[in-house]
Order: structure tokens, then C-alpha cells, then sequence
């Protein structure tokens, strides 16, 4: 019986193999994105303390009651993420895809953070 692979099974190995080589610090923390089918979320993280400095999703109050799963709501997400840490003073940071493709909801993403402040 053919059996079909687990998705998030080889993602999560992708997402093993990427943070063995990166780490986020206090002064450039790691921007971290996970993908739901529905929401969409955002959260600079400290690896050295193990704490989460700023974090955004759709499912945020200042989000607003539009569609959560698509590639407007991501850039929405990104651009929350960017204003709260620029508000904190923090410039750059590390991008960590969460082992998805840097593609659709993602790369929308990543481009409204960096288009609001963030250096990646």
C-alpha cells in the first residue's frame, strides 16, 4: 500500500535542519513565522533567554475582522510585527521561514516586515 508522506512531518525536519545553523540574540532576535491553514503568525524570539520579544498574528485584536488566511492578511501580519519591534528599537533581525517555502503567504510576510523597518 502506497502511503502518502506527512506534510508537516518533512517540514518540521526542514525547520530542524535550518535552526541547528541560525539562532536569534537579544540585540538581532530570530523572526519566526508559523503557517496554519487559517491564521498566520509572527514572533521575534530570543534564543539566548529563551523569550519571545514581540509577537503578531490574524488573530490579534488590532488585526481587524478580515480574512485570516491569505496573502493580504500575512502582509497585514508583517507589518504589525515590524511597527511593535521598531517601537522596542529593534532594527534587524534573523528570518526564519519555519521551514516552509519562501513563497505566497511567507514571502508576504517577510516583505511588509521589511518594507516597515526590519533588516533581513
Amino acid at each position: 500500500m502506497i502511503t502518502k508522506p506527512d506534510k508537516n512531518k518533512t517540514r518540521k525536519k526542514r525547520h530542524a535542519r535550518v535552526r541547528s545553523k541560525i539562532t536569534g540574540t537579544e540585540t538581532r532576535p530570530r523572526l519566526n513565522v508559523f503557517r496554519s491553514n487559517k491564521n498566520i503568525y509572527a514572533q521575534l524570539i530570543d534564543d539566548t533567554n529563551g523569550v519571545t520579544l514581540v509577537s503578531a498574528s490574524s488573530q490579534d485584536k488590532d488585526f481587524g475582522t478580515e480574512a485570516t488566511a491569505t496573502v493580504e492578511a500575512a502582509a497585514k501580519v508583517g507589518e504589525l510585527v515590524a511597527k511593535k519591534a521598531v517601537e522596542k528599537g529593534l532594527k534587524s533581525v534573523v528570518f526564519d521561514r519555519g521551514g516552509y517555502l519562501y513563497h505566497g503567504r511567507v514571502k508576504a510576510l517577510a516583505e511588509a516586515a521589511r518594507e516597515n523597518g526590519l533588516e533581513f
